[in-house]
């Protein structure tokens, strides 16, 4: 008949009530007749005393003393308002007096690592001396590291894009879609693919969902999106590439303009910024506690820049770069420091890129071939979006797609798929690992990505 109370409820308005909890062990400290523990579940905890007296003896301050720290335990105690505000504690106001306490499941008295070691800033570690956890013992043993509160918080608002990216879309009249992710060619037309068996043949990952969703509008959808994995076969150990990620994907139907899906897609970000300002302040605060930054800055509505702007604001700054050559990494990050100058945002787009930097079915500029009808989108001077009209034409594809050296007979299906009337249309694609640690400040992707796969790391 126990009804198990959550820490984060445990608060002023619960006080002298008797509750169960259900928590881990975080810290326990013995101090003559009394043990403190600290109570933990996901990023919230509370302080938790059990005391010589009426409902405990000197053998269970003892046992209680001598639990494992992360074992799982169930108590039954009073709330009781603390004289003072308890630091360290997320129930700062209130703390828990123990009468019973149950060990659901007892850790191994020796922990990898120390969750209070792995929510340390660096910065502070390296000024008293004290440890911190470097990111391959976190990576090696992810499970631990996945209960601190900076893991927590980071996941739980990474659950929160997805979910708005979802009702955003779909309030807007778009249909979430499901597309392989074994296909019979590689869907960007590159070499950067991986390769599987396929009983008597070969097939290949899935580098994006792109011909699939074309191929939806083309079935008269007009707008879709879909979210699942993408696999990228290349040989980057960088702070922001990953061989398997999440793809946040949109494709859309339009009736006079390419922009018509540019502002849709930066307003649905938009309102994906907003409603994480509105709905996990707690998250991002407790991420800054061990990553500090400033808070994310966007307009409204969102800047939109031309390539050759951008290329003129680079050249001002001292930088050499052609008129059709894409954006390197740090010229990328220049950029954005640039606009966050100029701006004041941390959110922009890029249009009208160069056509020789674009893949295949990217539309050209039908007003200067040298560019093309494409567009990237930015955080805090970092890619977060490719995107592009379609080529509709299945002759003007077929060009394209010689022009890049692409076996035609291997994207046959795709290409016929616009043979039967296809209307204008433009899309692009969103890394959701990306996207979130971009809004968050943190500098590496292995941070927002829950089991990281990359060139060196196949596990856990």
């Amino acid at each position: 008949d126990r009804v198990l109370i959550r820490i984060k409820d445990l608060t002023v308005e619960k006080a002298d009530e008797v509750v169960w909890v259900r928590g881990r062990i975080h810290t326990s400290r013995a101090k003559g007749k009394q043990c403190f523990l600290v109570l933990r579940q996901q990023q919230f905890n509370i302080q938790a005393l059990v005391a010589v007296g009426q409902h405990a003896s000197k053998q269970m301050v003892k046992f209680a003393a001598n639990i494992n720290k992360e074992s799982i335990v169930d108590v039954e105690g009073v709330v009781r308002k603390a004289y003072q505000k308890i630091g360290g504690c997320t129930q700062q106001d209130v703390e828990l007096h123990v009468q019973r306490i149950y060990v659901i499941s007892l850790a191994e008295p020796r922990l990898p690592l120390q969750l209070d070691d792995a929510v340390r800033p660096e910065v502070e570690g390296e000024e008293d001396g004290r440890a911190t956890v470097n990111q391959d013992t976190r990576l090696d043993n992810r499970v631990i590291d996945l209960r601190t509160s900076t893991s927590q918080a980071i996941f739980c608002l990474q659950s929160g894009i997805c979910q708005l990216f979802r009702e955003t879309l779909i309030r807007k009249g778009f249909v979430e879609i499901q597309t392989p992710k074994i296909i019979s060619a590689a869907s960007e037309g590159g070499a950067n693919v991986f390769t599987v068996s396929y009983f008597k043949s070969s097939a290949y990952l899935a580098q994006s969902p792109q011909l699939y969703k074309q191929m939806c509008i083309c079935a008269d959808f007009e707008k879709v999106f879909c979210v699942g994995p993408v696999f990228r076969a290349e040989d980057s150990n960088t702070h922001r590439h990953l061989t398997e990620f999440v793809g946040l994907d949109i494709e859309m139907a339009f009736n006079y303009h390419y922009h018509e899906v540019v502002d849709e897609i930066a307003d649905t970000l938009v309102q994906i910024f907003k409603g994480l300002q509105e709905r996990f302040q707690t998250e991002i605060q407790t991420v800054n506690k061990q990553f500090p930054c400033e808070p994310f800055k966007f307009l409204e509505p969102t800047l939109r820049l031309e390539y050759r702007e951008a290329v003129a604001m680079l050249r001002e700054a001292g930088v050499e770069m052609g008129d059709e050559e894409d954006l390197s990494t740090p010229n990328e990050k220049l950029l954005g420091r640039l606009v966050k100058e100029k701006y004041d945002t941390d959110f922009y787009i890029l249009d009208k890129y160069p056509l020789a930097v674009r893949p295949f079915y990217t539309m050209p500029d039908p007003v200067n071939p040298k560019n093309s009808n494409s567009y990237d989108m930015f955080m805090r001077g970092e890619e977060i979006l490719s995107g592009a009209q379609r080529i509709h034409d299945p002759q003007l594809l077929t060009e394209r797609a010689q022009h890049h050296g692409i076996d035609l007979e291997k994207i046959k299906a795709y290409i016929d798929s616009f043979r039967f009337g296809a209307p204008p249309h433009a899309g692009g694609g969103i890394g959701l690992e990306r996207v979130t640690m971009l809004y968050l400040g943190l500098h590496n992707v292995r941070q927002t990505s829950m089991f990281p796969r990359d060139p060196k790391r196949l596990t856990p």
